[in-house]
């Protein structure tokens, strides 16, 4: 038996978005079994504090200043990256989000939404995924091995009402996610793996007062349906992402490639 099928001490993780709250718990609990971590971010003061956090517990962490809608910017990301690491052997695509001009809440209307805010969701979801996939997956093409895990959604399997832009840009990079799995592995390495997880619904800056009402933090009506449309009754916990993300950066999950995992409970395959 192979003890170490989920170890993954001593890889090198860059993290876009690593000072959000989902990139902050991948973070901590991927320096806290002995990798070495990249935090990317735009955000510097909270990525430093987060490095400083991890540093504090004895990981290693370094925080890196980068946007991703720029490719000169990832580029100089990434060098500074290997200067600190050495190398990358795993992409973790956390940037992203969504913007409420481009969801469909009364009074506005679909016909309402204006160009430029769906474009920024599109943009910072898939171009923001794209741009780091191309100059950290070219690396790996060359080094003929590495991991790139991006981040999905539930709205990715089925449009959430309201949400128009960011449910079109998530099922985007679902399949993108296939598409790359297949073009690494038919045209550079077998060995490159490009997976995604599909977060359900998990208490974030994005969507905290959507779900929760501000003053009371009883559910709103949303927040309810969701509650209602989830088998397991609750929304998720940050730290729930990790099992899931470990076992796609380790040895476990070696034969898998262009998967995207819900980690929802059971809010996927709900019905009534």
């Amino acid at each position: 038996m192979n003890d170490n099928l989920f170890n993954v001490e001593g890889k090198c993780v860059a993290i876009t978005g690593g000072a959000g709250i989902l990139g902050q718990s991948m973070c901590k609990a991927l320096a806290a079994r002995g990798a070495k971590v990249a935090v990317l971010d735009l955000d510097m003061a909270r990525a430093e504090q987060l490095c400083k956090e991890i540093g504090n517990d004895g990981g290693f962490a370094v925080a890196i200043e980068v946007n991703v809608l720029d490719k000169e910017s990832v580029e100089a990301a990434f060098n500074r990256v290997t200067e600190s690491l050495d190398r990358v052997d795993v992409l973790i695509n956390g940037a992203g989000g969504n913007k409420k001009e481009a969801t469909c809440v009364p009074p506005a209307t679909f016909f309402d939404l204006p160009a430029d805010a769906m474009k920024w969701v599109f943009e910072l979801n898939c171009i923001g995924t794209m741009l780091p996939c191309q100059v950290f997956g070219k690396a790996m093409a060359e080094a003929g091995e590495g991991i790139i895990i991006n981040i999905s959604s539930m709205c990715a399997f089925h449009p959430l009402t309201r949400v128009v832009g960011y449910s079109a840009a998530k099922a985007a990079i679902s399949n993108f996610t296939e598409w790359l799995a297949t073009y690494m592995a038919l045209n550079h390495s077998k060995s490159i793996r490009v997976n995604a997880i599909a977060p359900g619904f998990f208490l974030t800056d994005q969507n905290r007062f959507l779900l929760t009402d501000e003053k009371t933090g009883d559910l709103t009506d949303r927040g309810q349906q969701i509650i209602d449309g989830t088998p397991m009754g609750r929304f998720g916990a940050p730290d729930e992402l990790i099992g899931t993300l470990i076992w796609l950066i380790s040895d476990a999950s070696k034969f898998v490639t262009g998967v995207v995992v819900p980690v929802d409970g059971g809010f996927n395959v709900y019905t009534i």
